[in-house]
Parts: structure tokens; C-alpha cells; sequence
């Protein structure tokens, strides 16, 4: 697959960006590269390979879950502008 302009400005329109020429050029150099290598990952045989489900034969490693307490209430509140005993307060962002 080849990667031109036409092709950078459709995604670009896609993506609501703006790409200059430069950066168009940068671009579609980038996407050039990584479409190679894709296309020469098709060139192997996977026929025999089973698809893998994560990247590594660890299977459920969790931790144990701890409650360890940092820091107090009041600590935390101290360094806020402005709070009340117990919590923060912050401007209110949902308008109706």
C-alpha cells in the first residue's frame, strides 16, 4: 500500500487535524514505515502457531490487597484551598 497526499489529507480531515506540508511529508513517511513492516510480517508462516491470549504464561498473578493508610484526614485537607472538615471543595463544573 502506498501513502500519499491524498491519503494524508483524507486523514487528516478524518482526525479534524490540520497538517502542514512538512509534517504531511513526516507523516507519510511515518505511516510508510510502519505499513512495511506490517506487510513483512505477512511474509511468515503462522500456520502451526496458536494465538496467544497474553504475553506471558503467568496466569491471575494479583497481589495481596492491604489497606495501609498514607496519610491522615486532616493531612490530606490541609494543603486544599478550601474544605470543609472532611471534604474538598471545588467549583462546581456541570452547568444546567
Amino acid at each position: 500500500m502506498e501513502v500519499n497526499d491524498a491519503l494524508i489529507r483524507q486523514l487528516a480531515t478524518l482526525s479534524r487535524l490540520e497538517i502542514g506540508q512538512e509534517e504531511g511529508e513526516e507523516i507519510r513517511l511515518d505511516l510508510q514505515r510502519m505499513i512495511t513492516f506490517v506487510e513483512k510480517l505477512n511474509e511468515l508462516d503462522t500456520t502451526d502457531v496458536k494465538p496467544l491470549l497474553h504475553m506471558t504464561r503467568d496466569v491471575n498473578v494479583f497481589r495481596e490487597d492491604a489497606v495501609i493508610p498514607e496519610i491522615s484526614r486532616e493531612e490530606g485537607l490541609r494543603n486544599a484551598p478550601v474544605h470543609t472538615d472532611e471534604y474538598f471543595s471545588v467549583p462546581k463544573v456541570i452547568k444546567k
